[in-house]
């Protein structure tokens, strides 16, 4: 019996933090550390160019995200690590995927829609501001995904949906053409929650409320004390599912 493969990636928009090594490099780390299983990991700078519109910015967040996963112990001899827009054969596969993929599904991601509820909100056009690349989003991914045949996507549950799409998108392309990619699954560890960021909101580079992974002790303080809290007096106890703590 083949072995599965395991598949997962992180965005260089930015400079790493607490919500990357807790969602996707801590588990890579030791997933990559076994021989159960066949590792593929990822550093997803086409995904970063759909908001990030400054390459020297996107190639800085390359070196310093593959530079943390090294670093924090990503066993390479054991794992197939690379950057995304060194395969030319992942553009090419969202192509042929993009000639599949229902227009009707993407309009149910919920980045898009998130986006088209905010023009909505502004009185804007509901378009207004969406490029391709956000609304294509998920099939790119879907082509990260089936390029290798990954069988296991750890993602958190913001992405659960992305998974759904490219298992979609992958049984319609089987159905037409034969049986030619694996249906991918999503892992999520139940026992890691959604970390906050400084505001409360989910932590991402997006939002700009992150803690980077590697601060000096005074950066760090800074950061810690910029945490959203409620009105709770220090000795009183604190809910585990809404403090920021």
């Amino acid at each position: 019996m083949s072995k599965q493969r395991i598949l997962t990636g992180i965005t260089t928009s930015g400079t790493p933090h607490l919500g990357n090594y807790v969602g996707a490099i801590r588990p890579a780390v030791e997933a990559s550390k076994s021989s159960a299983a066949e590792s593929f990991y990822f550093l997803a700078d086409y995904h970063a160019l759909i908001k990030c519109n400054d390459p020297d910015a996107v190639q800085r967040s390359t070196l310093e995200i593959a530079a943390s996963w090294i670093a924090l112990g990503l066993d390479t001899d054991n794992a197939v690590f690379y950057r995304q827009s060194d395969i030319p054969q992942i553009p090419e596969l969202m192509w042929l995927l993009n000639c599949m993929a229902a227009k009707g599904l993407m309009n149910r991601a919920h980045a898009y829609k998130a986006a088209v509820q905010d023009n909505e909100t502004a009185g804007e056009d509901a378009d207004f501001g969406v490029t391709m690349g956000l609304f294509s989003y998920p099939v790119l991914m879907a082509a990260d995904i089936l390029m290798f045949n990954a069988h296991q996507i750890p993602v958190g549950r913001d992405q659960i949906q992305h998974v759904e799409m490219a298992r979609d998108i992958a049984q319609r392309f089987n159905h037409h053409y034969g049986e030619h990619f694996a249906l991918p699954q999503a892992l999520v560890d139940d026992d890691v929650p959604l970390l906050q960021g400084l505001d409360g909101r989910k932590m991402s580079k997006s939002y700009g409320n992150t803690i980077p992974l590697f601060l000096t002790e005074k950066q760090l303080k800074k950061h810690i004390n910029k945490i959203k809290t409620n009105l709770l007096e220090p000795g009183e106890p604190k809910d585990p599912d809404t403090s920021s703590v």
